[in-house]
């Protein structure tokens, strides 16, 4: 069976989509068969970058190795079981279309809670949740008492992946790998990126995931998008961009992918 990464994240820009593409780029050049699926259906970011992608390539003349998109299917009422939910059906049938021909589904999930969402969240053998590295952030993950920096308890996002997680053990499924990606790091050691650290450390403790570093805030990531190019491609699409913080930056992305740890994954690229 393919194995499902979910990147979820419940407040916009945190560079979700971004990271969501760059992994699942760097899997298709590892020569992985990767799935690609979308389930913000109103700003479909991830989707928008892949299609950038395809047409950048083929007006280059270039072919490099890209992520299998699909929409979600249409489903016709009748095809949907008494007491099934249609979004439940469409995403049931976008995951049985790519399996076969997927060793890696990769799904973006919309910066907000919706059915489809949740649905995903229990579908993901991995979870990444990229977050700005900021208390405006963690208070997706956590409360926390703004006098002391103490842990107050978790947010409604955690609970929702402890739910996932409950669901998944009652069907007798492996537990959720859950990683949270520290974006935008600030270059310097401040003050506040050591409180935020040390918070995470002590929450991922609490409810169990592991924090990894992952994309620094660098203009490069914003000029990609329109070509759908990421970092792992400047040296074959002729793009002069290969300075010292574009060589620091694709370096992240190997970093993050080897974080991750995916099943039968190195980083070699």
């Amino acid at each position: 069976m393919a194995h499902i990464v979910v990147f979820g994240n419940e407040k916009g820009g945190s560079g979700k989509s971004t990271t969501c593409m760059h992994m699942a780029t760097a899997l298709s050049r590892l020569g992985f068969r990767v799935g690609a699926l979308d389930l913000d259906l109103r700003q479909k970011s991830f989707a928008r970058y892949i299609e950038n992608r395809r047409a950048f390539l083929a007006r280059a003349g270039l072919e490099l190795p890209t992520p299998d998109y699909r929409d979600l299917p249409d489903v016709p009422p009748e095809a949907v079981q008494p007491g099934e939910n249609l979004f439940d059906a469409r995403l049931s049938a976008a995951i049985a279309a790519l399996e076969p021909v997927s060793d890696f589904i990769v799904i973006d999930c919309p910066g907000s809670h919706t059915r489809l969402s949740q649905v995903a969240h229990t579908l993901a053998d991995t979870l990444v949740t990229p977050m700005n590295d900021s208390f405006v952030d963690f208070d997706l993950l956590a409360r926390i008492d703004a006098e002391t920096n103490r842990i107050k308890g978790p947010s409604i996002y955690s609970e929702m992946v402890w739910n996932a997680r409950q669901v998944r053990a009652q069907a007798g499924l492996k537990p959720i790998d859950w990683i949270v990606v520290r974006n935008r790091l600030g270059a310097q050691q401040m003050h506040n990126k050591k409180k935020v650290g040390a918070a995470l450390e002590e929450l991922s403790k609490r409810i169990g995931f592991r924090v990894a570093p992952g994309f620094s805030e660098r203009v490069i990531f914003r000029e990609l998008f329109p070509r759908g190019l990421t970092l792992l491609d400047l040296r074959e699409t002729g793009v002069d961009q290969m300075n010292m913080s574009n060589i620091a930056a694709r370096q992240e992305v190997r970093d993050l992918l080897v974080e991750i740890r995916l099943p039968g994954v190195r980083a070699e690229f």
